[in-house]
């Protein structure tokens, strides 16, 4: 248990440290009372938003990787995260302020069901690769090509969307291509973050019946795991994360293929350590994206530039290091 703690510490530290630098220097920069009400309004929903999505995305790509048995089965590459921002992108095409049948009613409600649309897409999306790659032999190879393909052209009708869009409509739109932080509140955080910490909690739960599937569903079924259940549970509980996650910042490039692997990479296999390892890493990636926006840039840098643009250097050093080892 000693030893666990001492792989956890150093993420969690690292997490804290990250969430202080973010939230209190203004405090003593500024004028205190404009700067409370900026930390209480606009930092803090970002802070949030930024832990539980970076903790959502990492924890259920490494479940997936796992599920898949397939160490590239990123949500963005396997097509998850596309059917989740397709879904959201058709509302807002249609009934989203600017949209082509624009209801500001709907809209004005959409915190409460734009999870679930955004679920909706990433199961719908997930259950086509599966039929797809059934076709092509079910082989690790069939899932990454199944991925792709629906995820290009899933990317493919967004990007149509976003070229014959209304002028107003524009800037939804480029947040569901690009992600942000920038677009929730404490009242889509109540649902879509209590949502994902479920959905956290369940997966953490799963984290030991996982490893015996590194051995195969028959070995798991000697060890008391019914494989085929248990891969559609976690399959259901990743489309869940993944589509929340979405709904209240976006698609998020590299993310959920550079953390689990990094965390494999330095602590193991153990599903146990990779899960809350990669969770507490990916929020820390993710608010570490906020701080760099908050103290660089003048304007919002859309999310999915800042991962692709950290993560890949990150990746293909670690790469390289494994290759060496």
């Amino acid at each position: 248990m000693k030893s666990a703690s001492k792989q956890f510490f150093p993420y969690a530290a690292l997490l804290l440290v990250l969430l202080v630098v973010y939230l209190l220097p203004a405090l003593w920069i500024g004028d205190f009372d404009i700067e409370v009400h900026i930390l209480i309004t606009l930092k803090i929903p970002v802070a949030i938003t930024a832990i539980v999505v970076g903790a959502g995305v990492s924890m259920a790509s490494a479940a997936l990787q796992v599920n898949l048995n397939n160490p590239l089965a990123d949500p963005g590459i396997i097509g998850v995260s596309s059917g989740a921002s397709l879904m959201a992108a058709i509302f807002l095409f249609v009934f989203g302020s600017g949209g082509i049948a624009a209801q500001p009613w709907l809209f004005s409600y959409s915190i409460y069901y734009m999870p679930l649309l955004c679920f909706v897409g990433a199961s719908l999306s997930g259950l086509l690769i599966f039929a797809l790659a059934k076709k092509l032999g079910q082989s690790i190879s069939s899932f990454i090509l199944a991925g792709i393909a629906v995820s290009t052209a899933f990317s493919g009708i967004i990007a149509w969307l976003y070229l014959i869009a209304p002028p107003n409509a524009l800037q939804s739109l480029t947040f569901w291509l690009m992600g942000s932080l920038h677009y929730t509140n404490y009242g889509s955080l109540a649902i879509a973050g209590t949502i994902i910490l479920l959905g956290l909690i369940a997966l953490i739960a799963m984290a030991k019946p996982l490893n015996y599937l590194y051995l195969g569903s028959d070995t798991a079924k000697i060890a008391g795991v019914d494989a085929g259940k248990l891969q559609t549970r976690v399959f259901l509980l990743v489309a869940l994360l993944v589509g929340v996650s979405v709904s209240i910042a976006g698609s998020i490039a590299f993310l959920g293929l550079l953390v689990p692997h990094a965390i494999r990479t330095l602590h193991g296999y153990d599903n146990n350590t990779v899960f809350l390892c990669s969770g507490l890493l990916g929020a820390s990636v993710i608010l570490f994206c906020a701080l760099i926006n908050e103290y660089l840039f003048s304007t919002s840098v859309p999310l999915s530039m800042l991962t692709a643009s950290i993560g890949a250097p990150f990746f293909i050093y670690v790469l390289l290091n494994k290759h060496k080892a």
